[in-house]
């Protein structure tokens, strides 16, 4: 059985991640394709309730490497009971950020280490990368302003400059790899950056299959 591919959706908030999560696996289902759509933090008990704790407003204590250390936790147990049984069964793994926010918002935004975070990658992951990486991205101005009435998580609630490291290494991340992270502009209306998405998403089915006959 051909693996299924590993897609991965990245960005600061307030960038219209869910929006474009549902129109890729609405696409993705159209054209047959059986679609897993998951999260991080989270996706397995153990991850929701990392997810829970990270996000948490009165978790003020929790620093950078603490947090690091919780969301690989939670990753490995997610690759192993969800992600890695998924596309071993030809499934297509959709996912709500992977360890690029991990190196953006630790790495970027905190400021751990990052030769720290490459060791628990590849202890955690054994080598396993998405095979594409969607980064929508906006101005910190514009994304904080679309969140601005809803209720704010404790990430939500960082500052400004907090922010600007993360898109930084976001975009970093993306010089970086080319091949893999595609970056989308999402300081459009909504309709054009989808559909800018599912072009690309259009052009990465083509290439996967392809590949994998």
């Amino acid at each position: 059985m051909k693996r299924g591919a590993f897609i991965t959706v990245e960005g600061v908030e307030g960038v219209g991640k869910s929006t474009c999560l549902a129109a890729i696996e609405r696409s993705l289902r159209e054209s047959g394709r059986p679609v897993l759509v998951t999260r991080e933090p989270g996706g397995t008990t153990l991850g929701e309730r990392v997810r829970e704790l990270i996000l948490d407003e009165h978790e003020g204590g929790l620093s950078g490497p603490i947090e690091a250390l919780l969301i690989f936790a939670a990753r490995a147990r997610h690759l192993q009971r969800i992600i890695v049984p998924a596309l071993a069964d030809g499934r297509w793994v959709v996912c709500d950020r992977f360890t690029d926010a991990t190196y953006a918002y630790q790495g970027g935004g905190r400021g751990v280490d990052r030769h720290a975070l490459e060791v628990m990658a590849q202890m955690v992951q054994e080598g396993l990368e998405p095979d594409l990486t969607l980064l929508l991205d906006a101005p910190v101005e514009v994304g904080l302003q679309r969140i601005s009435e809803r209720e704010h998580d404790r990430f939500e609630k960082e500052n400004f400059s907090f922010f600007e490291r993360v898109r930084r290494s976001y975009l970093e991340i993306a010089a970086r790899a080319p091949q893999r992270v595609r970056t989308i502009n999402a300081d459009r209306p909504l309709d054009d950056v989808t559909g800018e998405l599912l072009k690309v998403l259009q052009q990465f089915i083509a290439e996967f299959t392809g590949a994998a006959r």
